[in-house]
Formats: C-alpha cells, sequence, structure tokens
C-alpha cells in the first residue's frame, strides 16, 4: 500500500524544516510537499543554501522534485534509492557548507557503501553552525552513536566572499541510543581568535575581552591568523571540553560592530549555557535531536525550548515513530527524552 505524502507547513520555523523533512524523507523514503518555506524570515523561500541542500539530497537519492528552484516557497519531493559514492556540490555564495552537509549525512550513513562529500561556500557563516561546531562538538557524539563520519576543512570561507571547501568521508553504520544528560567533569576551556586579511588588533580585542570577562589564563587565549585571501573575516570560538561533551560557541566580526562585542556575543551564550548546567547548549540541542530519532531514542538536558527544537521535533514526529517528551527540571535546565512509539 502506497504511504501518504506528507504535508508540512514551513511557516512553522526557518531552513531547518525544509532540511530536517529532506534527511527524513531520504532515509524512510516518504514523500512529502512543504508550503511558505522559511515564510517568516526577512527573505522567504529557497536562498541558494536551501537549493544547494534540496539538490544535493535529490542527486543522492534520485529524488523526483517539484518547485527546486530559488525563491520558491513551496516543494515537493519524492525520494528514491540512495547511493553512496564520491559527491561535489558547490553553494555558489557564502551560504552554510555545514548545513548542506548535516541534510546528507542521516541518508549517507544508510547508503550501501562508503561515500566521499565535498561541499564549497561558506565554511564560517553567521547564521549557521561553523565548521569547528561540527568537528569539535557535534561529530564526536555522532561518532559515540555509531556514525563512522570524518571532517577535513580544505579552506575557510566567510561571508560575503565565500570560497570555502571541506571534505566529508562518510561509512555506512547503524546509530545507536546516547543518553547525554550530564557534563561530567572540567577538563579544558580554551578561545580562538581566527582572522583573515584584517588588522591583528581586532583578534587581540576580542581575547582580551574574553580574558577580561571569563578568566581564561593567556595560554588558553590563542590568535589564529589565517590567508588574506580568505577574507576579510573573523570569527571569535570559546571551546569547553567536559568529560561528556565538548561545546563550541562562536560569534563573527562585523564592520559596524566592536570587537569587545562580538567577543561579548559569544561569552554570553557560553555563560547562559554553563549557569544552566545542562549537558548541552541551544544549538547542539537542535542538532543531536534527529539523529537521536534515527537511533530509536536517547536523552539530552537543554537550558530551553527554542523555536528550532519546537519545530524540528514537530517534523520527525511526523516521519518516525517517535516519541519526544520535554519537561523541565529546574528554572533553566530541560530534559528531552525520545523513546519509541
Amino acid at each position: 500500500m502506497e504511504q501518504q505524502v506528507i504535508e508540512l507547513d514551513g511557516a512553522i520555523g526557518g531552513g531547518q524544516v525544509l532540511r530536517s523533512a529532506l534527511s527524513l524523507s531520504m532515509v524512510t523514503g516518504r514523500a512529502f510537499r512543504i508550503k511558505h518555506i522559511r515564510a517568516k524570515r526577512s527573505r522567504p523561500g529557497l536562498l541558494r543554501q536551501h537549493l544547494t541542500a534540496v539538490l544535493a539530497a535529490a542527486e543522492v537519492c534520485g529524488a523526483k522534485t517539484c518547485g527546486a528552484t530559488l525563491g520558491s516557497q513551496s516543494l515537493s519531493f519524492e525520494p528514491g534509492v540512495i547511493r553512496g559514492g564520491d559527491y561535489q556540490f558547490d553553494i555558489g555564495t557564502a551560504g552554510s557548507c555545514t548545513l548542506v552537509l548535516q541534510t546528507l549525512l542521516p541518508a549517507l550513513l544508510q547508503a550501501p557503501q562508503a561515500s566521499r562529500v565535498r561541499i564549497s561556500g561558506g565554511t564560517h557563516n553567521p547564521l549557521a553552525p561553523p565548521t569547528d561546531f561540527l568537528s569539535r562538538s557535534w561529530l564526536p557524539l555522532l561518532r559515540r552513536m555509531g556514525g563512522n563520519v570524518e571532517l577535513e576543512l580544505l579552506r575557510h570561507g566567510f561571508v560575503p566572499a565565500g570560497g570555502g571547501e571541506f571534505e566529508a568521508s562518510v561509512q555506512p553504520s547503524t546509530l545507536s541510543r546516547l543518553d547525554l544528560c550530564e557534563r561530567g567533569a572540567t577538563v579544558s576551556q580554551q578561545a580562538l581568535a581566527l582572522a583573515a586579511g584584517l588588522a591583528p588588533t581586532v583578534a587581540r580585542r576580542e581575547l582580551d575581552q574574553v580574558a577580561r570577562r571569563l578568566r581564561m589564563a593567556p595560554d588558553a587565549l590563542h590568535h589564529i591568523t589565517l590567508d588574506p585571501a580568505r577574507g576579510p573575516g573573523n570569527v571569535l570560538l570559546l571551546e569547553y571540553v567536559f568529560e561528556h561533551v565538548t561545546e563550541v560557541f562562536s560569534a563573527f566580526g562585523q564592520v559596524s560592530l566592536r570587537s569587545e562585542r562580538v567577543a561579548d556575543a559569544a561569552i554570553n551564550q557560553a555563560a547562559d549555557w554553563l549557569r544552566s548546567g545542562a549537558a548541552v547548549a541551544e544549538h547542539l540541542a537542535d542538532q543531536l535531536l534527529l539523529p537521536m530519532a534515527l537511533a530509536g531514542g536517547g536523552s539530552f538536558t537543554t537550558p530551553r525550548m527554542t523555536e528550532h527544537l519546537h519545530s524540528n521535533i514537530a517534523v520527525i514526529e511526523q516521519f518516525l515513530p517517535i516519541r519526544i517528551e520535554c519537561r523541565e527540571e529546574g528554572a533553566e535546565c530541560m530534559r528531552v527524552e525520545l523513546s519509541a512509539r
């Protein structure tokens, strides 16, 4: 008996609604239609990175699509059979490479053979997790669940120029349950200020602000100068390594923003998470949900419900026989539990 096409309203969230639907459609073989894509965003519809994710997903599973054009606010996607192999995708702008990769990974883990995926565009984009977050925070947890994925950053790509590139190697893998409700003991912390084509004072002032507000030791503060051809670009990364989880917080330099305010943006994210006592911060919570659902269960604690988390839950529950329960555990901590329906 043919399964009914899943109907989605993209107005419940942003691009993550589309990306999660693509991932889930590929791995379940269930077709979907989505309307009002990114309806509440300042530039609604498919931007270049969203269109690249759609076309890349279609290539990986031989899908039939309708509405896969720039600016489109509706899309139908009918998946075929997942194929591993060598893939190369060029976003053509500074749109996020990491979000395109995360869309494809669930399917490639279930492919019948290994895959190599090279994606070019923005590797460090203020509206998406930077490559460092994937490699240091998210992928280690995916590997703990059984996912065999390696990621190599080949070139940095900042907004607006783009031109960055990375390559992922994916071995077919079966994901297993992960429970991540405590951070465990503190291992280390560090701050990295990356700058390309900018005066050295930019990174120095960011790190000075980190030292003032977070009391980080001088040997934990790192100024990394990148090839000026990769710029102009700047990102401050705060990395906290605990026994059970590593979190990476980021903030991006902008022409109109003082270096101290850039640093404050990352510091405030980190301080919010540290104060909460939760195992994972907001961005990592969003991105753990789908692999845990595909594993058939799992749990984590996070500071609060967010729009991304809420919309992601709604999409996942339409595709998979998974129950996702959220309950408060104190004023600044929420437990998310996934189990089979």
